[in-house]
């Protein structure tokens, strides 16, 4: 069938014509989905795919036939899928690749709390294992641990235990259930259950803890839900490599709500498939469905009734606008469970409370530049050593310019060892196995503690390659880097005032960690460049490179405060690792410095009204 034809029946085209004719409340995220399907059944096939109304009509016509909801005010009810689930079953089965294939090999499907993603991905997962058609097919349910595995598994059982859907007016029998028949088998009993198998095409789905393996796994469908628990995206990957090599239809279906911003795994996959839904990453095989409120909304979500639905399509269906309301009463007058709902009911990705600055502000400054960009431009650096084998971070600061106004690029670099790194991520739930992979984000050392040399390479490198004015560093350890810089021939010499003669190489200056304020001039600490840092962060005026390990540190900084309400960072009371903010503030407190007779940066980049 060709892409640009569109059957009469149609209801995935028909619910992506609406939602962008604005017929019913989306956000801007589902209208991109939607958007992309028209666009798809325009252009799509110039790229090989083939939209097959038929296709997308036997998973949708299969839920109400086979299947009925087992619990919530529907319970009873045949299985009609609902309006977004329409969309998402549709999309998935009815896009094709010339050859006939699926033309997704994966699935994103993020909404709020209670708009029946488990049920949804259960019944998918029934279908491809048992009425799809594939012999001896192999799907199966993974999760974090063997309760999360479980969540959209026990749906599935759930469905196979109930009466199967009859015609209108008609009694439903308890005992005509897909196990009744022997269509479905299940082992293990009652909520013990741990796998279904069918018979008749020798499939099966199958329940997965986190790391459990199939020896040799060829699977037809991979469901994974609660995303946002995975502590590492480890078995994520193995599985999604697994789908890769199926030579026929297969399906990795990850199902989440709004990760937190420290919730590492799924964040990093909610940007994924966010870019893929704006167009911004072109994968033919990935299918998103993120259903959020706008960034204009946030404010006044608690407010504003009537941008709900862009984050719970199922509100007023199945979900009854009376279970948001009384959320939304309790985190009025409550901050955790104001955090809480705006993330799980409206999908903000906040963090956690306590978090150190705005962070739709943090997150509007990530970014990406080129450093080799930033050749000539005056740069300063920041430095966290670590003790033994914890993270070192060590940050640059450009200033340049944007948009003809003056502007701060920020990148910094992580340093671990490669001894005890799977331990510390499992204690830290950080993927550093997976971040040091080339290097990327993060650097991992031979031998049980750091090796300063690495590190003094790099601040060599940047010496040598950028017009470096100082580094501004924390007292602990900077003896050893002093010593490490010397064995590779890098001089370096620690500014002890302004009075005191200068030394030969690279400038280290000192930068206080507490909240005391250091009343000496020209002299670094950390009240004055947090806020700094803000000013800068609020006002638009800096580009923190992206990097999952920053985001990890943001979202674990903790900031204390003395009864002056000078601030600092605190290692002792944050949440986890922190080394890439320190550097990052000493780096732009350094910029920010008066060490030489500076322009009016320090007033340009502070000022509201002069920043665009």
């Amino acid at each position: 069938m060709s892409s640009s034809s569109i059957e009469p029946d149609d209801p995935t085209t028909a619910w992506a014509k609406d939602a962008v004719a604005g017929k019913f409340v989306i956000g801007e995220l589902v209208q991109h989905a939607a958007e992309r399907h028209l666009r798809d059944l325009r252009d799509g096939g110039k790229r090989g795919l083939v939209w097959s109304p038929a296709h997308a009509g036997r998973v949708l016509r299969f839920m109400p036939g086979m299947l009925t909801i087992t619990e919530g005010s529907h319970e009873g009810r045949p299985f009609n899928p609902l309006p977004w689930q329409v969309f998402a079953a549709g999309s998935l089965f009815g896009w094709r690749n010339t050859s006939g294939r699926m033309r997704f090999r994966s699935g994103w499907l993020e909404t709020g709390k209670g708009q029946a993603k488990s049920p949804f991905m259960a019944a998918i997962g029934l279908f491809m294992a048992g009425f799809y058609g594939i012999p001896r097919a192999k799907a199966f349910a993974i999760g974090q641990d063997r309760s999360t595995a479980n969540v959209l598994f026990k749906d599935a059982v759930a469905m196979c235990r109930a009466p199967i859907p009859v015609n209108d007016g008609e009694k439903l029998d308890a005992s005509d259930t897909l196990v009744e028949r022997g269509v479905a088998v299940i082992r293990g009993e009652f909520d013990n259950a741990w796998k279904i198998e069918f018979p008749e095409s020798g499939s099966l789905f199958q329940s997965l803890a986190n790391g459990e393996a199939v020896s040799g796994p060829k699977p037809t469908l991979v469901a994974a839900d609660e995303i946002h628990e995975f502590k590492s995206s480890s078995s994520i990957e193995t599985w999604k490599a697994a789908i890769a090599k199926m030579p026929g239809d297969a399906l990795m279906l990850l199902g989440t709500n709004t990760p937190a911003s420290n919730q590492i795994v799924g964040t990093e996959y909610s940007e994924f498939y966010q870019k893929v839904a704006k167009g911004e990453i072109l994968d033919d095989e990935a299918f998103a469905f993120v259903a959020r409120v706008d960034a204009a909304d946030r404010e006044t979500v608690f407010d504003n009734e009537a941008c709900w639905p862009k984050a719970l399509p199922a509100l007023g269906v199945t979900f009854p606008i009376e279970n948001v309301r009384g959320m939304v009463t309790t985190a009025r007058a409550l901050l955790s469970t104001a955090l809480s709902t705006k993330r799980l009911y409206f999908g903000i990705p906040v963090g956690t409370a306590g978090f150190w600055t705005t962070e739709e502000a943090w997150v509007s400054c990530q970014g990406e530049f080129d450093i080799a960009d930033m050749v000539g431009l005056p740069c300063w650096l920041g430095l966290d050593l670590s003790k033994k084998n914890d993270l070192t971070a060590l940050s640059a600061c450009w200033r340049g310019e944007r948009g003809g106004r003056p502007h701060l690029f920020v990148k910094t670099w992580y340093f671990t060892t490669k001894a005890g790194l799977a331990d510390r991520a499992r204690d830290d739930n950080a993927p550093y196995l997976q971040w040091s992979e080339g290097d990327r984000y993060l650097t991992a050392t031979p031998g049980a503690t750091i090796d300063y040399e690495f590190v003094a390479a790099r601040v060599k490198a940047l010496d040598d390659e950028h017009d470096v004015q100082f580094l501004a560093f924390d007292a602990a350890k900077i003896g050893d880097f002093i010593d490490a810089s010397g064995r590779i021939d890098f001089p370096a010499w620690k500014f002890e005032g302004p009075d005191k003669p200068a030394g030969v190489g690279l400038r280290l200056v000192g930068h206080g960690q507490g909240p005391r304020i250091v009343f000496q001039d020209r002299a670094l600490c950390m009240p004055r460049s947090i806020e700094q840092l803000e000013d800068t962060i609020l006002n638009g005026a800096i580009t923190i490179e992206t990097n999952p390990v920053t985001t990890m540190c943001a979202s674990n900084a903790v900031v204390v405060a003395d009864a002056m309400n000078n601030r600092a960072f605190d290692k002792r009371t944050s949440r986890g690792r922190i080394d890439g903010m320190i550097s990052i503030t000493e780096a732009v407190g350094a910029a920010h410095a008066e060490f030489e007779e500076e322009d009016d940066l320090n007033d340009f980049l502070t000022d509201p009204i002069m920043v665009a």
